[in-house]
């Protein structure tokens, strides 16, 4: 795969190769044959045969040859037909992707299914607008032979639909497709004409070759034409065409053919004369003579003489022979030729692939007695033996292709019953049923269901689903009564689950479909019919339901047959009362409850199922169905048990609906005793107590009220418990009582009690009396919430709207909870498919800045209309959203919509508008969510394998977590299973998610067939995750086959190690400290050995000095004029440091060699070395500073290691860096940050070799062991953008995107993009970004780049021509930072004035730094600062954000 995917690489490696210049030719050798020759046409092959090693692929000699068609080919397209440069590389990978869908089927088969082939096809055709040279090749020679499934008339009539499709979309061909076109004739026997083929070639102005006049040979030859085939052999002769063995292979054809077989044996000894010596596939050819005459004798002979003349057949080349045998009718010869088979490790692929020819051409017979003499079984006694516990399996792969090509099912039954009986495979029968039930023929499936009677093997009801869902979903009753009528002659009495879902569907009513039941001799008192006609009134129709089982005649049935049904009915709420009745029945009639089970433990837990299997968005949606359902049960005097009410309440919890909770806890008063209540913990709310508080906080009201004391504190907890009993009457009445004792407290619990009620008159009498009490006093923002939701649910939206606009006069301040009530209010209007007031509401929200627009509170908006089935609306509405509040809503529910509904130009339209504003990868992540969650998993498999996408970490996680919750384990586990190649995809965190699921519903067999796939995968799992599988296993009983690590937390330390830690004191208000200014202290240097010490160091010291002040010159007058005054090696070195920072080299090494002679053992220092390294590089003399580094017996600084790469890369001296590099390897330098690898490509560049600049460069970014971005990488791109040189730019851009669209590399395209913006070329970067839409995706990397530019002063244009090609790829309050940098770096006190108005008008949060910044600005013209100023300085946070910088970086270098 590797090979294939590289070699197809090669074919682009630069998408500017795309191109076509006007009269270019193919260059390189003739292509090879993407198949070595068909197994029945060996003869006739004119290609010569590849000797390739066994191998255990099962394509070791097929497919590798496709590497060699394409890896020295050129695509060649008319000027007329060139693609847009946009459209080039999506081609490249629509051609990858192709070629490596067939690389896996031809791998793992050695053929191709017409299928794949169809489908890739019309994928080139759909996607490829032009289609290339390339595509067209590998299209035609999948025509031949690589698809033995395929009859041979079949397989040439797809390859001319290739052809004329090609060419109408405008590929261009050339004489190599129209050899493989002569290929595929040949392979399939067509019989065509070759002058005429050559006539067409001419008109087309394509020139023949010498692979034509072979194959053109190969055709006369095959057809016997030996005039023809001399005519054009005449033909090469005279254009000195070599002559090869192909074309002596096809003259035996063509001579055997003929008649002529005395003339096919003298071929052989005309090649002998002609220097060539006859090869296998001459023997082949000789061979398929003889078989075709029946002639066995010298059949034996002819191999013995193949053996003689040491040319081995391999089992592969006598296939053939077989094939020729078994056409010609000489079957009795057969198996003289299987006991020539040396059954090598390839045979069983290739002889799979010669039965389902054999079969293809109507020689099942043949095919089945060579299958039978597979040796897989008879080879290898270890399988045959009684202990082993590997069951045969042989010829799956047969009996599947007969059933694809409807062969007559007597003969599919005898080939089951043969092998069942000759135990070369164990269920025959069972996998052929499946078959035929999977292409629902059912002729075949019931022959075969009868077979399985005759074994005495189970027939299940379900085998007959895939036979009844076509006429089910055409509504073909008669259809529907002829399968009924053969269940019934096979004696099966279809279940419930069938009729329920396969029968009653196609059926007006129940009753029709009883008497269709009746027609076909079924049974109506049976089990299956009756649970079947329950389950399907409890989906359709509930009050019918409940006068059914009312009936005393009614059998007695487990509310378990029909609850999953009832549950799905009851959701519809479509009828209340039938609800309540059912339920009570359910309560009362011990014939649907299970033996030893009290009667109102049914319903109970019924209710607990029934409320377990709704939805957060459901519960919601019916609040006030619910609340009259459980109110109904109340009256009906049906009751729950505590248990029920507690598992009741968590759910309702957790679906943030407890304002329910009192509806479900009335019911647990009837039917139990009062010591049973379950009132004796704060977590119930029993009637009876509530009812006692309040009763007593009445009486100390009244006496307190007789005793002229204040009322107000008491009357609030009296209100308050009424409230929590919603007994509205009373308290009201309390307040009518006691109305000069209200407080704000008691109103608010009123207010809220009669909106929980929806008494919204009620609640606005109240309001308006409090506010006429006290004008000054305001409601919080939740009663001010629950007064909207309840006038919007009265349509009374104005009204709403005008509280909005109170909340706003009177600064309510809305918290995070009030948030989450403002979501839940929507949220409930949406649901009921208001999608006109959601969006009044959220206007109305966002425009007075009572809430920040969010991700949150924009998402109902979208329900509404999907609700409403709207779903252009929905994706108008998110287009709306983005553009007034710039957030991006979650388009997944508007794809799954459309998915269900079907709705194809919506879905493009949608993933056009998630491509264009999220990016096109995460477009692809919600179309592959949206296929995962409506059962489309083929679809959502094809957008997972797209190439080059990458993992999406949180999205994942995010919907897992969403299938978790919701139950939906099948698209979870389909997810898992489709990411296995997903790049970067957590392998360990997609196990984990599944092994979170199976520990709750503790299914330990699932987690332990995890363990097994995790295995195969070679994957290694956390600790983690392990402790969780160790925990699933042990809680089930289960042995742990692994060894499970404590974590750090579940470890204790030893007895004895234990040590009490001294108490430490407790300071309460620690002083401030004030550090003084500290000196610096320099670490002391290493000693230097010196020379022997002056004895009058007053010249010494002098010019010490004088160094210390930098003034080399004067120091070196002095140091002349002292002449043989002694000087130590210090002194020496610190002279000629001076020197040479100077840049004085010549003066420096003169000092130098004064000190060699002075002092023997003298050495430059190492800072000496360094500056050597760099004044050299500096100077241009980047040679003599490599000498001098390896001289030196020290590892150079990395500055001077730096300098130097630098200069060897400028002069373009690759083998220097090369140097380099081996000398720094190994050592302590860091080679990852070393600008070698630019350097490198600089120097290439430089001397004019681009090719192995990008050959450095690809090398780097496409290595999986390298994370790291090479350094200096925008500086080569600036370099060849200063120098104007537009080859290298063209070459370095073309990789730049290969990397991006291929191997998904995107920091080359964003370094080349920012260089074009800071070169002015903002087209080029227009254009490249409409390329290569993921750099707007960097957005570390472009916001490096705004933080580079705010700054350097003038730089603010380059901000915004970079904010106006992609406006919103940071947050605006991180653009609003720099932008901010640039106008005080440019003094605009104007624009920073405007901005920073600006930037708290739209709610913004700025940062401490921008305004310390401004407020110094502020102070600077004379204006007094609007805001509170940090305390701190500019230079305490430039501090901090360094040392969070270097914080941060650590942390990324430890892990």
């Amino acid at each position: 795969m590797a090979a294939l995917l590289r070699s197809s690489r090669l074919l682009k490696c630069s998408p500017l190769g795309l191109l076509q210049i006007s009269g270019t030719k193919r260059t390189g050798p003739p292509l090879r044959l993407l198949f070595s020759g068909p197994l029945g046409a060996r003869g006739t092959g004119v290609c010569s045969r590849h000797i390739s090693p066994v191998s255990g692929n099962a394509s070791s000699r097929v497919w590798p040859y496709t590497v060699g068609c394409v890896r020295n080919y050129a695509v060649a397209t008319e000027q007329k037909d060139e693609p847009s440069i946009a459209e080039r590389p999506n081609q490249a990978q629509e051609f990858d992707f192709a070629l490596a869908r067939l690389d896996s089927s031809v791998r793992r088969t050695g053929r191709i299914t017409k299928v794949q082939l169809n489908r890739i096809f019309q994928d080139i055709c759909k996607k490829a607008a032009y289609p290339s040279g390339n595509q067209a090749l590998l299209l035609l020679r999948s025509c031949g032979s690589l698809m033995p499934e395929v009859p041979l008339e079949q397989r040439t009539e797809l390859a001319h639909q290739v052809w004329e499709k090609l060419q109408e979309l405008g590929t261009v061909y050339d004489v190599s497709h129209y050899n493989a076109l002569l290929k595929v004739y040949l392979q399939n026997e067509f019989k065509f004409t070759p002058t005429d083929f050559l006539a067409k070639m001419e008109a087309a102005n394509v020139q023949p070759n010498r692979v034509t006049y072979q194959r053109l040979i190969a055709a006369y030859c095959q057809n016997g034409d030996i005039d023809g085939a001399s005519t054009i052999l005449g033909y090469m002769k005279s254009n000195d065409l070599p002559i090869t063995e192909a074309v002596f292979n096809s003259l035996v054809t063509g001579h055997a053919q003929a008649g002529d077989i005395e003339s096919a044996k003298k071929i052989l000894t005309v090649m002998e004369g002609a220097g060539i010596e006859p090869g296998p596939d001459t023997y082949v050819a000789l061979l398929n003579a003889y078989a075709e005459k029946g002639d066995l004798d010298n059949l034996k002979k002819t191999m013995e003489a193949a053996e003689s003349a040491m040319c081995s057949l391999v089992d592969r080349d006598l296939m053939p022979v077989i094939i020729t045998l078994a056409k010609a009718g000489h079957q009795e010869h057969i198996p003289h030729m299987l006991e020539r088979f040396s059954h090598e490790r390839a045979y069983v692929p290739d002889a799979m692939n010669l039965c389902l020819s054999l079969t293809t051409q109507g020689l099942e017979d043949t095919a089945f007695y060579i299958l039978k003499n597979f040796p897989s079984l008879q080879n290898n006694p270890s399988l045959q033996s009684k202990d082993t516990i590997i069951e045969p399996h042989l010829g799956h792969f047969l009996l599947r292709h007969c059933v694809n090509i409807d062969m007559s099912p007597e003969k599919i039954c005898r080939f089951c019953k043969e092998l069942q009986e000759s135990k070369l495979n164990t269920e025959p029968v069972i996998f052929t049923l499946n078959v035929a039930l999977e292409t629902q023929k059912t002729a075949l499936s019931l022959a075969l269901m009868k077979m399985l009677k005759e074994l005495d093997l189970p027939i299940r009801p379900h085998f007959f689903w895939p036979l009844l869902s076509p006429h089910v979903k055409d509504r073909n009753q008669a259809g529907v009564v002829e399968v009924l009528k053969s269940m019934h002659d096979l004696k099966i009495e279809p279940d419930s689950e069938t009729l329920t879902h396969y029968v009653y569907p196609a059926f007006t009513d129940v009753e029709a479909a009883r008497e269709a039941l009746k027609d076909a001799g079924m049974s109506l008192e049976s089990e299956g019919i009756f649970a079947a006609q329950v389950r399907s009134l409890a989906l359709n129709n509930l009050a019918e339901l409940h006068t059914m089982l009312s009936d005393p005649s009614c059998p007695v049935t487990d509310l378990s047959v029909f609850r999953g049904s009832l549950i799905v009915g009851f959701k519809k709420f479509s009828d209340v009362e039938s609800m309540v009745k059912i339920i009570e029945l359910l309560s009362k009639d011990p014939r649907f409850s299970r033996e030893g089970k009290e009667m109102h433990n049914t319903s109970a837990f019924f209710l607990y199922h029934f409320i377990d299997h709704m939805s957060e968005k459901e519960v919601h949606a019916n609040k006030d169905k619910l609340r009259k359902f459980f109110n109904q049960l109340k009256d009906q005097k049906i009751s729950v048990t505590p248990n029920i009410y507690r598992g009741i309440r968590r759910l309702l919890d957790s679906y943030q609906a407890s304002e329910l909770v009192k509806d479900v806890g009335a019911l647990v008063n009837h039917g139990l005793e009062s010591d049973a209540l379950p009132g004796s913990g704060p977590e119930y709310a029993p009637e009876k107590k509530i009812g006692s508080r309040v009763y007593a906080l009445e009486k100390k009201l009244a006496k307190r009220k007789s005793e002229n004391q204040p009322l107000g504190f008491m009357l609030k907890q009296a209100i308050q418990s009424h409230a929590a009993e919603d007994n509205l009457v009373r308290a009201l009445e309390l307040k009518q009582e006691y109305e000069d004792e209200m407080l704000l407290p008691a109103y608010a619990t009123l207010i809220g009690l009669c909106c929980r009620l929806n008494n919204v008159e009620e609640a606005l009498n109240l309001k308006r009396e409090l506010t006429r009490k006290d004008s000054s006093v305001t409601l919080d923002g939740n009663k001010y919430i629950s007064l909207v939701n309840s006038l919007a649910k009265k349509d009374r939206i104005e009204e709403a709207v005008d509280l909005l606009k109170e909340m706003k006069e009177r600064e309510v301040v809305l918290t995070d909870k009030n948030n989450t009530q403002l979501f839940h209010m929507l949220f409930s209007l949406a649901n009921n498919g208001a999608a006109s007031t959601v969006e009044r509401l959220q206007d109305s929200i966002f425009t007075l800045g009572l809430a920040k627009p969010t991700t949150l509170l924009l998402s109902p908006l979208i329900t509404a209309y999907i609700k409403n089935e709207d779903l252009s609306g929905a994706l108008e509405a998110a287009s709306r959203c983005l553009k007034l509040y710039n957030h991006m809503v979650p388009v997944h529910g508007i794809m799954v919509a459309m998915v269900e509904k079907g709705d194809a130009d919506l879905l493009q339209k949608a993933m056009e508008f998630a491509s264009n504003e999220r990016g096109e990868m995460a477009m692809m992540f919600d179309l592959f969510f949206a296929f995962l969650q409506t059962g489309r998993y083929r679809e959502a498999r094809r957008i997972i394998e797209t190439p080059g996408l990458r993992a999406r970490t949180t999205r994942i996680s995010w919907f897992a977590a969403k299938c978790i919750n919701s139950n939906q384990i099948e698209p979870l586990e389909q997810m898992v299973g489709m990411t296995e190649k997903l790049f970067e995809c957590d392998r360990d965190e997609m196990y984990s998610y599944l092994l979170k699921h199976y520990e709750v519903t503790n299914e330990w067999q699932k987690a332990v067939a995890l363990w097994t796939k995790m295995q195969e995968e070679n994957l290694i799992p956390r600790d983690g995750t392990l402790l969780l599988l160790a925990k699933i296993l042990k809680n089930n009983g289960q042995e742990v086959p692994f060894d499970v690590s404590k974590m750090w937390y579940q470890e204790e330390a030893p007895p004895a190690e234990v040590k009490r830690e001294a108490p430490t004191p407790k300071i309460e208000a620690p002083t401030p400290k004030i550090e003084a200014p500290t000196p610096k202290i320099e670490a002391p240097k290493p000693k230097v050995e010196e020379g022997p010490s002056s004895k009058d160091p007053s010249l010494q010291s002098p010019i010490i000095a004088l160094c210390k002040k930098n003034r080399a010159q004067e120091a070196l007058t002095m140091f002349k004029e002292a002449k043989d005054s002694p000087f130590n090696a210090k002194s020496f070195n610190l002279l000629i440091c001076v020197l040479l920072s100077e840049g004085s080299i010549k003066d420096a090494m003169a000092v130098k060699d004064i000190a060699t002679s002075r002092i023997p053992e003298f050495q430059m220092s190492h800072a000496a070395n360094d500056l050597y390294i760099i004044t050299t590089t500096l100077k241009g003399q980047a040679n003599d500073a490599l000498e001098r580094m390896k001289q030196a017996d020290h590892m150079p600084s990395k500055l001077a290691l730096t300098r130097l790469v630098q200069a060897l890369g400028n002069s373009g001296n690759v083998s220097g860096i090369q140097e380099v590099e081996e000398l720094i390897k190994g050592k302590v330098v860091n080679l990852a940050t070393m600008p070698v690898v630019t350097r490198t490509a600089i120097a290439h560049i430089k001397s004019g070799d681009l090719e192995g600049a990008t050959e450095v460069l690809e090398a780097f970014y496409t290595n999986p062991d390298c994370e790291s971005q090479p350094q200096g990488m925008p500086y080569v791109f600036n370099m060849i953008l200063e120098d104007n040189n537009e080859e290298a730019l063209d070459k370095l851009s073309a990789m730049a995107e290969r990397l991006a669209n291929q191997f998904a590399r995107y920091r080359p395209v964003s370094d080349l993009f920012l260089e074009l913006l800071d070169a002015d070329k903002v087209e080029d970067a227009k254009f490249m970004l409409a390329r290569n839409n993921a750099v707007a995706e960097q957005t570390d990397t472009l916001v490096a780049y705004l933080f580079r530019k705010s700054r350097i002063p003038g730089q603010l244009g380059k901000i915004e021509t970079l904010l106006s090609l992609i406006p919103d790829f940071a947050e605006k309050d991180v653009v609003n930072k720099h932008v901010m940098r640039c106008h005080i770096n440019d003094k605009d006190f104007s624009s920073a004035k405007a901005l920073y108005e600006e930037w708290q008008k739209s709610g913004g949060e700025i940062d401490t730094v921008s305004l310390k910044r401004l407020a110094v600005m502020y102070r600077m013209f004379g204006e007094t600062v609007p805001f509170n100023e940090p305390r701190e300085s500019i230079r305490f946070f430039e501090l901090k954000e360094k040392a969070q910088k270097k914080e941060k970086a650590q942390k990324e270098a430890e892990t």
